[in-house]
């Protein structure tokens, strides 16, 4: 293809940070050198060779000889604008024999270029998604739209502040704890447009890595720990909005994605006694609970239940609203549920209850998992949960449920529908069911006909088809245990 750059990995084998942070790959004829590494575990001193490098990486850019971000997470794509601003350019890709793809990074260049990124990203988008679709069955247009549609927004969040771009450049991107399919391919994508990737999994490697062994190198540093990775003083804000200026007028291009709050947990401050009385309240439902009465409820009853679903928003550090979701009361202390996609990369939190006029802020992230993509907030409130359901029986197909959550913004907003079938999602067991959801529902609550919670809604695909997605009961009950 006229005008594409053709991109060779790791010719050159990187063993360490420095080796990463000094090394330029080398222009031949229309190809040039691009490194991408996974660097296993840790090192005792790995915490301050990070810094440095972050330093001296940070240093060079504001020298202008380079274009460097270190990510710790990154953004949900949750915004009813974006969506529609990335389904447009791929459907203005796809439209043009696959060329070209506009965005909003390649519109801030020169003309030269951004005609030749452009290029380079279509060519970029096909192949990785070449390598997404490979070994896949029963592949569909949805399939690929979504997938390309992440791969755009997802760069041009990354990739916001770059000025110029050519086959000659310095990009270097640093990401850490890299889990899902979907990301570790956004970052191949990267070393298609010209970046150098570097992966810090200090946690533990990409679960199914083995599929894509071929496509990074690997260096171990030594035994991983959950701890997290330092973040330099000098690296600004998260996820600024776009144009928010900097010094002299410029936009500011240092970025970080704020490190998870690991606050310890307290019981809500209104009344230490009325906290005594929950628990006491929670262990008398405790033993009652295998003899409770159940009995099937009327959608008007199910409805509501919406005042135990929460509104939230999610703000970087300048107050910013990122997005938005929903959450289930799960906890009388204050705890909500949500989806970690909701939450990741939030500074604060502010939820809303129907029927109270207070805005709750906080930025007690209790705890987290991405796998199963499912976080825990904490609110100083007390708080009306909704059960989760227990198992005394299977789920079956056809079995009638509501939805409730905020789609849009439309707080708690009530459907019906069937469980549609069960699937197994990145090794995870989802519940695929009918009721409608749309961008916001996110976290919101999957009921039985008792009112119990079986799931909590996590995807949608092929909007208006109703082929939604919740991660099941067995799975929350789990993750929530002991709050």
């Amino acid at each position: 293809m006229e005008g594409w750059v053709t991109y060779r990995h790791n010719r050159v084998k990187v063993n360490s940070l420095e080796d990463f942070m000094n090394i330029r790959g080398t222009v031949r004829e229309n190809g040039r050198d691009v490194f991408f590494v996974r660097i296993l575990g840790r090192s005792p001193a790995y915490d301050s060779r990070i810094l440095q490098m972050d330093h001296k990486l940070l240093s060079q850019m504001q020298a202008g000889t380079l274009f460097y971000k270190r990510i710790s997470r990154l953004a949900a794509l949750s915004d009813a604008e974006d969506v529609a601003y990335y389904t447009a350019c791929y459907e203005r890709w796809a439209a043009a024999g696959m060329r070209g793809i506009q965005t909003k990074v390649t519109a801030q260049l020169a003309v030269q270029g951004r005609e030749a990124l452009e290029i380079q990203l279509g060519a970029a988008c096909r192949k990785t998604m070449e390598q997404y679709l490979k070994g896949k069955t029963a592949v569909t247009e949805s399939i690929r739209k979504n997938f390309a549609v992440k791969l755009l927004f997802w760069y041009d969040r990354v990739c916001r502040g770059m000025r110029q771009w050519s086959r000659d450049s310095c990009l270097k991107i640093v990401a850490q704890n890299v889990k899902k399919e979907q990301e570790f391919l956004f970052y191949y994508f990267l070393t298609l447009t010209g970046c150098d990737v570097l992966l810090l999994q200090s946690e533990g490697d990409l679960a199914d890595h083995d599929k894509y062994k071929g496509l990074s190198a690997e260096v171990r540093a030594g035994d991983f720990s959950t701890a997290e990775l330092p973040v330099a003083a000098c690296m600004e804000t998260a996820q600024q909005p776009e144009g928010s200026a900097g010094t002299n007028g410029q936009n500011k291009v240092i970025v970080k994605i704020p490190q998870r709050s690991r606050k310890k947990h307290t019981p809500p401050t209104q009344n230490r006694q009325q906290a005594v009385q929950v628990q006491a309240e929670q262990g008398a439902r405790q033993v009652q609970g295998a003899g409770r009465l159940r009995r099937e409820k009327s959608f008007e009853e199910l409805a509501a239940l919406a005042s135990s679903i929460v509104l939230i928003l999610v703000h970087d550090q300048n107050g910013e609203v990122l997005g938005t979701g929903s959450g289930i009361m799960v906890g009388k202390g204050g705890y909500i549920l949500t989806n970690d996609h909701v939450v990741r990369g939030g500074d604060t939190y502010s939820v809303r209850i129907e029927n109270d006029d207070q805005v709750y802020r906080t930025d007690e992230l209790i705890k987290y998992n991405p796998m199963l993509d499912l976080a825990l907030l904490r609110i100083d409130r007390l708080l009306e949960p909704i059960p989760v359901y227990r198992g005394e029986k299977k789920l079956v197909r056809g079995q009638a449920v509501a939805a409730i959550g905020s789609p849009l913004g439309l707080f708690n907003s009530v459907s019906d529908g069937i469980i549609s079938g069960f699937r197994k999602i990145d090794g995870v067991d989802m519940i695929q069911f009918t009721a409608p959801i749309s961008q916001g529902s996110s976290g919101g609550a999957v009921l039985n006909m008792y009112g119990e919670v079986i799931g909590i809604s996590t995807a949608g695909f092929d909007r208006g088809q109703n082929i939604n997605l919740a991660v099941g009961y067995e799975s929350i009950q789990m993750f929530i245990q002991g709050f």
